[in-house]
């Protein structure tokens, strides 16, 4: 696969009134392959809008370079910009930016008159993408007498008129109600999978990434933290953050002590559950709330402590040492509220005990 965005050492500095100097983007470097859909996923804060912008040019670099389809189109040391007009890029934001003074076939077409292209071919270009976009028959509505989905659709179908390599999506479903948002997923895919373009997808919404991607970046406070496929990055996060942003974690504070594992808070009833080398005394062990067997006879004996019946699962609360533990279950598995039980936890990953001072620089940068 040829490489179609490649970012090398890129990094982009603020200076807020509030907040002072903020490094939005700390030294990049990632590479989005030709015909590939790539997501940068995170909080707010963590930098993925701000590299979107970069690549599309609306932000210039604070250092690095930026290279689009084997051209570079930003470098700092060689003073090098090209303007986002000049980049070939297809761009959908979150904010529907249609334009409500135009019709459907004007709001479409005006990308391919900024390029002076003639009349016959526009006709020949809109109509297409109007069709590939479900938005046949509406040419001369305005935007005011559409859905949400279609006034999205209209920036879909502008954005691909021109037949870009690149599209770069920024939260573009993040107006729309739930079932739409899952409906044109499918559509940006099918789009990507008939025109073959490369696509970026900003989003904070994991299972809107997870759904839509080849593989995925995960950033936080600026940085990269890990890329992979989606499979990948949920079976085998690198940190205690991509595993708690990636679907839903149980995650228990355990002590290390004479070669056994107990839950903090209760130091009498050991975890049978193996220790890696080189842990510290104190640890945090990580799972999914489905992962965690739920028995009659065998593992760590505590009690339910509260039982919620959702429409695929049941939900129970039980105490872990001086904790609380979420375990989900299918329904047939079913314990009464206050009935004893025993937990049994099924290949845990090991992680650092929490760092209180990377959770308030988290929690500041989502201010900006």
């Amino acid at each position: 696969m040829a490489d179609q965005v490649v970012l090398r050492h890129v990094t982009k500095q603020f200076t807020t009134r509030t907040l002072g100097a903020i490094t939005a983007v700390n030294d990049f470097n990632l590479t989005v392959y030709e015909g590939e859909c790539f997501s940068f996923l995170g909080p707010s804060g963590c930098g993925k809008t701000t590299t979107l912008r970069l690549i599309a040019g609306f932000e210039d670099l604070t250092d690095g370079e930026i290279e689009l389809c084997g051209r570079v189109v930003s470098n700092k040391e060689k003073n090098l910009y090209v303007p986002p007009e000049e980049r070939g890029l297809g761009m959908v934001f979150q904010a529907f930016a249609v334009w409500p003074h135009m019709n459907v076939f004007d709001n479409v077409a005006f990308p391919l008159k900024i390029q002076g292209i003639n009349k016959h071919d526009i006709q020949k270009k809109v109509k297409e993408a109007l069709r590939n976009t479900s938005l046949d028959g509406l040419e001369s509505a305005y935007p005011s007498d559409l859905s949400g989905g279609q006034q999205q659709r209209i920036a879909l179908a502008r954005a691909i008129v021109t037949n870009p390599k690149v599209m770069l999506l920024d939260e573009p479903l993040s107006n729309l109600d739930p079932k739409l948002r899952e409906t044109m997923r499918f559509e940006i895919k099918e789009l990507q999978r008939k025109f073959n373009f490369t696509v970026i997808f900003v989003t904070h919404d994991q299972s809107e990434a997870m759904a839509i991607s080849d593989r995925m970046m995960v950033c936080d406070m600026g940085n990269i933290i890990q890329i992979d496929t989606p499979i990948n990055l949920y079976n085998r996060p690198v940190n205690r953050f991509v595993h708690s942003f990636l679907g839903e974690s149980t995650f228990i504070n355990v002590i290390i002590q004479d070669g056994k594992v107990y839950a903090k808070g209760n130091m009498e009833q050991a975890l049978d559950i193996p220790i890696p080398p080189d842990v510290d005394r104190e640890m945090v062990i990580a799972t999914r709330p489905n992962a965690i067997e739920l028995t009659r006879n065998r593992g760590y004996k505590t009690r339910i402590e509260k039982r919620t019946f959702l429409p695929d699962i049941t939900e129970y609360l039980v105490p872990m040492g001086d904790q609380l533990l979420k375990v989900q279950t299918p329904h047939r598995i079913k314990f009464a509220q206050g009935e004893e039980c025993y937990i049994n936890l099924v290949n845990p990953m090991w992680y650092p005990a929490e760092d209180k001072e990377l959770e308030t620089e988290r929690l500041r940068r989502q201010l900006i």
